[in-house]
């Protein structure tokens, strides 16, 4: 079985009132490979939590909850130990290279470096040189088996 981290803008994506039916099907189509990190957790709830205080922001929040809870309760991997290791690999990397990520982008490629897993996102560029393939589901070509990038 493959192993898929969905970065936080697929997050966003499910969570739209008119997602992209692109997205939708492709998440659909791998349910039970898809994982992600408490780096995102992390991210989305910051995001969620930065909004003016109202109906919006408190139904985001029951929303991301809602999915987390049903469909990723034992699937959110965490930045451990081995996590962090591969985190200074990619940093280092990607500043030799001249691209650097910013450093939770870094330290999602990092969990799935450590997992040996690809990252979904739509942001392929913030993975480049992060030595993880990279699917992007906005993608037509993600659909017809043409995912990696990495």
């Amino acid at each position: 079985m493959n192993r898929y981290i969905l970065d936080t803008n697929v997050f966003a994506e499910l969570v739209r009132p008119a997602p992209e039916a692109h997205v939708i099907r492709w998440v659909r189509a791998r349910d039970e490979e898809l994982w992600t990190t408490s780096v995102v957790v992390g991210e989305l709830l910051f995001g969620i939590a930065r909004l003016p205080p109202g109906r919006c922001r408190e139904g985001l929040r029951a929303s991301i909850l809602s999915i987390l809870e049903d469909r990723f309760a034992d699937r959110v991997l965490p930045f451990d130990e081995k996590a962090a290791v591969e985190y200074a690999a990619v940093r280092v990397h990607q500043e030799r290279v001249g691209r650097p990520a910013g450093d939770l982008d870094a330290m999602v490629a990092a969990v799935a470096r450590a997992h040996g897993a690809a990252v979904v996102t739509r942001n392929v560029r913030h993975f480049a040189d992060a030595g993880v393939d990279v699917v992007d589901p906005w993608s037509p070509a993600s659909l017809s088996g043409g995912e990696g990038h990495g």
